[in-house]
């Protein structure tokens, strides 16, 4: 696997490679059961891959899920990128998603 700093002041390495995660889940109709989610997490990670993609949005929130089952023990070893702008409950008020500070922080 190959590696790239990431940015210029964060000291990180990243895989070049990005483990997308939108297919973790089924919420959507089709993606792929927590089992082989878990193969394809383990065949990145068993590859060297420690830079991952992710979104409260996939899969309507079971791709977090997933991947926080499959990240326990080693959370330390990957970097994640995610969205925090979509809103995934109807019910959720304005000032709990999007981009406020408050929904950030």
């Amino acid at each position: 696997m190959r590696y790239r700093l990431f940015g210029k002041h964060t000291g990180l390495r990243v895989s070049e490679l990005v483990l997308g995660t939108g297919s973790f889940g089924t919420g959507w109709g089709h993606g792929a059961e927590p089992e082989e989610a878990r193969r394809i997490f383990d065949a990145y990670a068993d590859a060297g891959g420690n830079f991952i993609d992710t979104a409260n949005g996939y899969q309507f929130g079971q791709s977090e899920e997933i991947l926080g089952d499959l990240l326990a023990g080693r959370r330390d070893d990957f970097v994640l990128a995610t969205k925090f702008t979509m809103r995934t409950d109807p019910a959720a008020g304005i000032l709990v998603t999007g981009n406020s500070r408050r929904a950030m922080v």
